[in-house]
């Protein structure tokens, strides 16, 4: 639950912690810049202001589909991040409006506005994707 005094918490203490988080696809030295940001969610323990993190490959999205269902039938009033695909978008988008069309917001990555709360907190989650895929 995300109410109006933690958001103003994780404010002041995430946000100037991500500030320095850039979209992955515009940068020239992409493998330095990882380490750095990987190396900054460590030592800022960045996961811990997340109620929960999932990282799962395309053929599992049935599985966070309901693990989102559910998580906004159990919570009011929240912000969830989740990166899909275009494909996936539309489908999600779908299956969220059918649960809950009047309380839950959903909006694509490039429609957030650049510098607000929103889209530094997606770039959190862009950076852990990256992440995760270059390990494979």
């Amino acid at each position: 639950n995300l109410k109006v005094n933690e958001k103003l918490v994780l404010s002041k203490e995430l946000l100037p912690k991500i500030s320095r988080f850039r979209h992955y696809k515009g940068l020239r030295h992409r493998k330095i810049y990882l380490n750095h940001i990987k190396n900054t969610i460590q030592r800022n323990n960045i996961k811990s202001y997340f109620e929960k993190i999932k990282i799962k490959s395309l053929r599992e999205n049935m599985d966070i589909f309901i693990d989102v269902l559910e998580f906004i039938k159990k919570h009011d009033n929240c912000i969830i991040f989740i990166s899909v695909d275009d494909y996936q978008y539309k489908k999600f988008r779908k299956i969220i409006n059918i649960l809950d069309e009047e309380k839950t917001k959903v909006v694509e990555e490039s429609k957030l506005k650049k510098g607000s709360e929103e889209y530094q907190l997606s770039l959190v989650i862009d950076n852990l994707l990256n992440i995760e895929r270059r390990k494979d």
